[in-house]
């Protein structure tokens, strides 16, 4: 017998607040079917004032918790994926832990930046592997609209705000690729690459910066780096892309997002693709987009899942699991 970490629970949250490609054409020289042309993305949500990344990421591990039967006591550990946290310390993951009167068990943040969510299911799966934790609450959540250039119309058009969380539990499988849970995971990082993507602030500069990032570069990394990590995780679980019944990718951009496909030889109609209505929500879109997969009535129980994300470090990886 094998402890495999199932997905019992998963829910998202939106900021209220809608902000179509048409808002942008107020202040930056571009138009909406500019925007969608290069992104594929046609709105977003933008936090609003006060509202914080701990404050989205409650409400996305409320709506996960709810979908599981579960209330806080019944989480031994919450992993929080985000780039955005509320304060340089401490993790944003206690101030959830805090607001969902968890007084038992630990909560930590993971900074991978869009592969955060990645990272983050695969440090659960060894938690719950270990026997450390039975169940563990995993969150992504960013509020991007914080740290962008408003006059850089290549970057700050691309980005969204919101929350998306899995509750994962211990149950025992055969041990095959056929059990429910998370199969495999391959993690990957390479610091020669940061100056690709990266926030020009942080402590050594004594301010919070803004987003930077060379696409073109971006991209090129991302399309052969995110096939290469799928493909690796699924020969770790003895499988292969005519096994997948769904790609869940991080939500960056439409053109990654079909020419990784292509590459894996996976169809559209098996990506879940949810760009066009929330932008780029870094560590918060794998999340986002397993909870709005579920609630179209695409994933189901027994569907063989891909994710896969690459981010600023530049760190990227993949997860494949059985829902």
């Amino acid at each position: 017998m094998t402890t495999r970490a199932v997905v019992i629970g998963v829910g998202h949250y939106l900021p209220d607040r809608v902000v179509p490609n048409a808002e942008f054409e107020r202040t930056l020289d571009t138009s909406n079917d500019w925007i969608v042309s290069r992104s594929g993305i046609e709105r977003r949500h933008f936090a609003a004032e006060g509202q914080t990344t701990s404050d989205l990421a409650t409400r996305a591990a409320r709506a996960a918790l709810a979908d599981a039967g579960l209330d806080a006591t019944g989480i031994d550990a919450i992993i929080l994926a985000t780039s955005t946290a509320d304060l340089t310390f401490p993790s944003a993951a206690t101030m959830v832990q805090q607001a969902l009167e968890m007084t038992r068990g630990f909560a930590f943040d993971v900074q991978a930046v869009c592969a955060g969510f990645v990272y983050a299911l695969a440090n659960a799966d060894a938690l719950i592997a270990s026997g450390q934790a039975r169940r563990v609450l995993v969150i992504g959540a960013e509020t991007f609209s914080r740290i962008m250039d408003w006059t850089d119309r290549s970057t700050c058009v691309l980005f969204g705000d919101g929350a998306g969380a899995l509750v994962l539990e211990a149950q025992q499988g055969t041990g095959t690729n056929a059990d429910r849970g998370i199969l495999s995971t391959d993690l990957h990082s390479d610091g020669r690459y940061r100056d690709l993507l990266y926030v020009d602030g942080g402590v050594s500069t004594g301010t919070s910066g803004v987003l930077r990032m060379q696409g073109k570069e971006v991209f090129r990394h991302a399309v052969e780096k995110l096939s290469a990590t799928a493909d690796a995780a699924l020969d770790k679980a003895g499988l292969d892309a005519g096994d997948i019944d769904w790609v869940v990718p991080h939500q960056a951009n439409i053109r990654i997002i079909q020419s990784t496909a292509r590459k894996l030889g996976v169809p559209m109609d098996k990506v879940v693709v949810t760009v066009q209505d929330h932008g780029n929500t870094s560590a918060a879109s794998i999340p986002l987009a397993l909870s709005v997969g579920v609630d179209r009535g695409q994933i189901k129980p027994g569907d063989l899942l891909v994710t896969e994300a690459i981010g600023g470090g530049l760190a990227w990886g993949a997860v494949v699991l059985r829902w």
